[in-house]
């Protein structure tokens, strides 16, 4: 809290009245967890899902460790794109000497956290060798600088366009003048190791008064060049600069839009979302815009702390899968030989109906963003999967992490279908059904996108494995040419969870062979449990087991498995997890085999730093693990599920300091929307699939919550979830009352019930009730 509203609190209560509430927005801090952080984690200055992500980079090279790390003492630009696999634009006001061509290190300023502010949707800071104080905004695809300089002659705004950024270097670059305040140009960024094509960004860069003077530099043999005098510099590693003089202290403001699309686009969006100059008006209508999402789920009691975890999660499960289509709705498609512009369809208006999105995968969003947006924010679920099933009907496969309007390839499997199928069987059918069925399809078959592993390009594809999965039911441990991410068991577990979620699509639609055929497929995980052993366990191309063989190992994923371990990947069945408890030995081995593992994991807090997931028992770092403490409820001990939920959600996702909150990877709001659910008491094993969804209930943290349903989607206004008895130590859940009758027999409500509005009373306490939840035998 700040000095003003203690002031203000001690006013009021001084004055016998309430202190003001926050609003949700006010608890969202985005610094939190930011010491170690990825380059799509952290931006300030944005708007929900917004195509400019606008925040100042302290670290400029790579992915990992890059953007806004709170722990470097040096701001080096302020960059408007940080998303999966695209980065851009970066800019930086200077005084004194022009530097520009020498590079970030050469103008990278100092900078302080004390003169820091940092909220939802705006950024200040005070760069401390020039005395500039910059302030940042933005609209969904317009960034607002402000720039307060001291009194010189000499006051630069630098835009290094053409210089590499993050990961990726810029194969071509322009920077023009086209007009007396106003510049233009575009960045060309190369091809990455996940992103196989470039993929340019346009842009317009528009400033409040005239500038005095314009010049830039390229390239050349003997190095980079000063040129003034010109109205255009360009290439790679090009960039230029405008400059002001102020016989007084002055400010200058800059709107900067972007277009993955043309130069004009970027006019477009530029003159359709930020006409004028009011920057103290734009900051408003940003926290506006995000309280109003924000304030979809409204939670009061728990603590202060809990509150402001509990919002940045929110904020963050909003934040990172970003725009990639502009103000009238026209994107580019980079799927084929050539880049080709594409419109969404558009309403009789001649309104986008949606937005096209470009993000990181879905590798584990059944677990958190599916669950979430099904019932929060159902719109954008919708509008996700018909983003996603665009590249089937543009590309022939539906995407899974698309960047640069094109395929990446990450990780493994067709992690598109649990978010479709979650979203057609709980209503949600805004998209092109018929195409997101056969794209489904195709990809569980060669020649789909699981043939793929590992940001795998190239013709004749070998490291997903599907002939052998098709074949025998199963992949072998190591299955094509060596690369990332060929693990066969992981591959095998996945792609029968996937054939699950394909077969309940199939059942929804009324194609009766199809959810036989996959219905028989889901149960292929099967093949790999050893009951020998007790685990899953990988088999070699000609079916013997591996060996030798461990439930854990040391480094970043043991033989046979995803950035994880059988230990983890043996609870990988969330289509049987009742025919896993038996597999295991029935209820009791299952809850003491579980058990013990946890135990085993609570003293590194269940997580594992980012890198060894292979040698924990259990990972709440990464996705593979973010299930575990909900199996209790299956093998009939949901009061276990109640403890080890809330040790995780407070141990490993509890922390507000720039060192503590995320573990590491929140890979663009997944880790922030399993806290939500977390602290909500609500979560889905089976990732929200199946034909009658519902939601598994655990011991929520707060007195009242309540989510406002969108009436598109929901029968209901209103669902809201009390509980008494929250007080610290209690835990367990008592009883649970569903619109004032008695929930027993069954640890779940149904999405139905939910969408049907009402109340949820959980009452809790400090020990057990082990009768509660258990289905009658």
């Amino acid at each position: 809290m700040n000095v003003r509203n203690v002031l203000l609190c001690a006013l009021l209560a001084a004055a016998g009245l309430p202190a003001a509430e926050k609003r949700p927005v006010e608890y969202v801090d985005p610094r939190i967890d930011t010491h170690q952080t990825r380059w799509i984690f952290f931006a300030s200055a944005s708007r929900p899902f917004g195509m400019v992500a606008l925040s100042p980079d302290t670290k400029l090279e790579g992915d990992w460790g890059a953007g806004y790390i709170y722990v470097e003492p040096y701001i080096r630009a302020f960059s408007h794109i940080h998303d999966w696999q695209l980065a851009g634009v970066p800019v930086m006001p200077i005084v004194g000497r022009m530097n520009g061509h020498e590079g970030y290190e050469a103008y990278k300023a100092p900078f302080s956290h004390e003169k820091e502010t940092v909220r939802a949707g705006y950024h200040k800071v005070v760069l401390d060798n020039s005395g500039i104080t910059a302030e940042l905004t933005s609209t969904r695809r317009v960034g607002f600088h402000r720039y307060s300089f001291p009194a010189t002659e000499d006051a630069y705004v630098l835009l290094d366009t053409g210089a590499p950024i993050a990961m990726t270097k810029m194969a071509d670059a322009t920077l023009r003048r086209t007009g007396p305040q106003q510049l233009s140009g575009f960045s060309k960024m190369a091809p990455t190791q996940r992103r196989e094509k470039p993929c340019t960004v346009y842009f317009v860069a528009e400033f409040d008064q005239p500038f005095t003077e314009f010049g830039g530099w390229e390239k050349g043999a003997a190095g980079k060049a000063v040129k003034q005098g010109v109205d255009q510099v360009s290439g790679a590693d090009s960039g230029g600069y405008v400059r002001f003089r102020f016989a007084q202290p002055g400010q200058v403001r800059m709107k900067v839009a972007i277009s993955y699309v043309s130069e004009e686009n970027a006019r477009l969006n530029l003159q359709s979302e930020l006409p004028g100059w009011d920057f103290d008006a734009t900051v408003k209508a940003s926290a506006g815009e995000w309280n109003e999402w924000l304030g979809k789920i409204q939670v009061s009691g728990g603590t202060e702390q809990q509150r402001v975890k509990f919002y940045t999660d929110l904020w963050h499960a909003l934040l990172g899968r970003r725009t990639f289509s502009d103000v009238d709705g026209r994107y580019i498609d980079n799927t084929g030989a050539e880049p080709r512009v594409r419109q969404v369809p558009l309403d009789a208006q001649g309104q986008p109906t949606r937005p096209t999105f470009n993000s990181d995968g879905f590798w584990g969003s059944h677990w958190n963003l599916n669950v979430l947006w099904s019932f929060a924010y159902p719109r954008i679920m919708g509008q996700q999967v018909a983003s996603l099933v665009d590249y089937y009907n543009n590309g022939g496969l539906i995407a899974r992490g698309p960047a640069g309007g094109n395929y990446t390839y990450v990780m493994i499997g067709d992690q598109a279908v649990p978010l479709i199928v979650a979203a057609y069987n709980k209503g949600i059918r805004d998209f092109d059904v018929e195409a997101a069925y056969a794209g489904s399809r195709k990809n569980a078959f060669p020649g789909g996108i699981r043939d793929r592993a590992g940001y795998e390009f190239g013709p004749n594809p070998t490291g997903g494995g599907m002939p052998f999965y098709v074949e025998r039911g199963w992949i072998p441990a190591t299955p094509g040419t060596r690369g990332m991410h060929r693990a066969g068991a992981a591959q095998t577990l996945e792609y029968a969870y996937e054939d699950w979620c394909l077969a309940q699509f199939a059942k929804a639609l009324g194609k009766k062979d199809d959810y036989a055929l996959f219905s028989r497929r889901a149960e292929n995980w099967k093949n790999l449990y050893d009951p020998s052993v007790g685990w899953i366990r990988p088999r070699n191309p000609d079916g013997s087991w591996l060996t030798p063989f461990t439930p854990t190992c040391q480094g970043a994923a043991c033989p046979g498995f995803v950035e994880s371990n059988s230990a983890i990947y043996t609870y990988f069945v969330p289509q049987d997890i009742p025919g896993l408890v038996q597999a295991i030995g029935g209820p009791q081995k299952f809850i003491d085999k579980l058990n013990h593992q946890f135990e085993l994991a609570a003293p590194k807090r269940y997580v594992t730093p980012h890198g060894t997931h292979a040698q924990e028992w259990v990972d709440y770092e990464n996705q593979p693990s973010c299930h575990m403490a909900h199996l209790f409820t299956y093998a009939g001990a949901p009061w276990l599920t109640q403890y080890w939920v809330r040790r995780v959600k407070e141990e490993s996702y509890g922390g507000i300091t720039p060192f503590a909150g995320y573990n590491g990877d929140e890979d663009q709001g997944q880790m922030g929307a399993l806290g939500v659910l977390m602290a909500m008491g609500l979560f889905d094993v089976t990732g929200g699939a199946g034909t009658e969804p519902r939601y598994e209930l655990t011991s929520p943290i707060f007195d009242r919550i309540d989510v406002t349903l969108d009436p598109r989607y929901a029968k209901g206004k209103t669902f809201t979830i009390t509980t008494r008895n929250n007080e610290s130590g209690n835990v367990y859940i008592q009883s649970v009352k569903l619109n004032g009758k008695a929930l027993t027999g069954r640890f779940w409500i149904t999405h139905q019930e939910l969408t049907a509005g009402g109340t949820l009373e959980v009452t809790l306490g400090p020990q057990p009730n082990k009768q509660w939840g258990v289905p009658a035998r």
